[in-house]
């Protein structure tokens, strides 16, 4: 049978929440693509690993030369299919070429943990788009934030409060799913005032 590229989804980043078919995949594969973060949180023993970096062209030409002859892999934080690399795999390879196999989104995590659904949620990355922040959350009594090392909750707390929307309230998670795992729930006011660890998500809300 011909060799596909597998995009698997890790979770929130515990090992306890990567599906067990993931792990059997990664288990199986001779090559593993990924970032650095992901790729020190699996076993990689007698594999060929290969870390993403920029430009990300050269990745895919990594990608190009080596999964046919061989069982490869590609590694990504949370869903495979929510803001991930398999948008851009996807422009260079054809849909029969790549399998992808789905894991729990950190926006999916923080959900469950503050006690909400999120049928009803308007799901949004600041990564380059952050023009969509203000219009989410005016027009969705639910959001979730995907937030980066530009566009942190103090400053979107700050960017909501400058355009009159105070009242929300908002929800941090911070290390999800790891032992060191917090979750605030806190005002704009309160939010704009405090920093945060680097690995965070956000709801916002109305309440």
């Amino acid at each position: 049978m011909k060799n596909k590229i597998n995009i698997l989804g890790l979770g929130p980043g515990h090992p306890n929440y990567t599906l067990p078919i993931t792990k059997r995949i990664i288990e199986n594969s001779e090559i593993i693509v990924g970032g650095k973060r992901n790729i020190n949180s699996i076993n990689t023993k007698e594999k060929k690993v290969f870390f993403i970096k920029t430009p990300l062209i050269e990745t895919i030409e990594f990608i190009k030369e080596n999964y046919k002859n061989s069982i490869l892999s590609v590694v990504v934080s949370g869903d495979s299919g929510f803001y991930s690399l398999t948008t851009y795999i996807k422009k260079h390879f054809m849909e029969e070429e790549i399998d992808i196999y789905p894991g729990i989104s950190s926006i999916q995590y923080l959900f469950a943990k503050i006690g909400k659904t999120w049928e009803d949620a308007n799901l949004i990355s600041m990564h380059g788009r952050e023009e969509k922040l203000l219009s989410a959350v005016k027009n969705n009594s639910k959001v979730g934030v995907l937030t980066d090392d530009v566009w942190t909750p103090d400053k979107i707390a700050k960017k909501l409060i400058k355009h009159g929307l105070k009242e929300k309230k908002i929800y941090i998670g911070e290390n999800l799913s790891y032992d060191n795992e917090e979750i605030y729930k806190m005002d704009l006011i309160e939010c704009e005032e405090k920093k945060f660890l680097k690995l965070n998500v956000m709801v916002v809300a109305d309440e």
